[in-house]
């Protein structure tokens, strides 16, 4: 695996990933009843932007950086940015990003369980001593893909699978489509989120199709894109798709997606997409 999230921590596809994810795990919280997150690629708990990674690509500047100092932010970017606030405390330029394990974690609650799948050695040693001793937490060195197989359904029975690989594979929307079938056919009760890349449409469409013949219903798709997807060569945008959406999450991320393509800067070249790719 040579794919290094550092590089890119905290950039506009980062923005999106995490602003829905804090909004799917603050929705789980309505309820009382304790829930499950597994994250399958969870990466790092958190990232320096201060790092020479980070500040070689400069992603974060064009992402998180503008959102932290954006005046009158949608409410629904609220639980998201809390998280990072909170991480910058006292700090006069934002300096730590959390990755999703650190976000979830933060938002989660006393009795709620968080489940980190990385396959990196040094990743997964990273995680395992940056979560140490809290009980809430297990990580383990394993594929994703696995995970999947070897941790559903989770004892809760209540919960949320984040599916975010690192796309190094050229095969990696099959997979997606092949463990996202195991996973339903174990607990079709549960919320799943996917993000993925977006560079040439072309591989996205036959992604969607796949998804469309699984025979998985109720599935929602969000995307953003920052220019036109036309160009294999580089990342244009990105997008999300849900399996079992709280109710009426479409009509949030719609409004809030395309607040951020305001935000991004990136209305003339750029559009949003969120739409119900399978109905119940």
């Amino acid at each position: 695996m040579n794919y290094r999230h550092a590089y890119h921590a905290g950039g506009y596809t980062d923005a999106v990933k995490h602003a829905v994810l804090a909004l799917l795990i603050e929705r789980l919280k309505e309820k009382d009843a304790p829930f499950c997150v597994l994250d399958t690629h969870a990466g790092l708990g958190r990232y320096d932007l201060l790092s020479p990674e980070a500040q070689k690509t400069g992603e974060f500047r064009h992402g998180i950086a503008r959102l932290l100092v954006a005046p009158a932010l949608p409410a629904a970017l609220a639980p998201y940015l809390a998280v990072v606030r909170v991480m910058n405390s006292g700090l006069a330029a934002p300096r730590w990003y959390p990755g999703s394990p650190r976000l979830a974690l933060d938002l989660m609650r006393a009795d709620d369980r968080l489940a980190l799948v990385e396959l990196h050695p040094g990743d997964a040693q990273t995680l395992a001593a940056a979560f140490a001793g809290d009980k809430r937490v297990k990580v383990h060195q394993s594929d994703g893909y696995v995970a999947l197989k070897a941790f559903l359904p989770p004892p809760e029975r209540r919960g949320l699978v984040l599916i975010d690989p690192p796309f190094e594979a050229k095969d990696e929307f099959a997979r997606i489509v092949r463990g996202l079938g195991h996973a339903h056919r174990r607990w079709a009760t549960g919320q799943y989120m996917v993000w993925y890349p977006i560079k040439h449409r072309a591989p996205v469409k036959a992604f969607h199709a796949a998804l469309a013949a699984s025979g998985i219903p109720r599935i929602l798709v969000a995307e953003l894109l920052v220019r036109y997807d036309d160009d294999a060569e580089r990342l244009n945008g990105c997008g999300i798709v849900l399996v079992n959406p709280p109710w009426r999450m479409a009509e949030i991320l719609s409004p809030l997606f395309d607040e951020l393509l305001r935000l991004f800067d990136a209305r003339i070249h750029g559009r949003t997409r969120v739409e119900i790719l399978v109905p119940e």
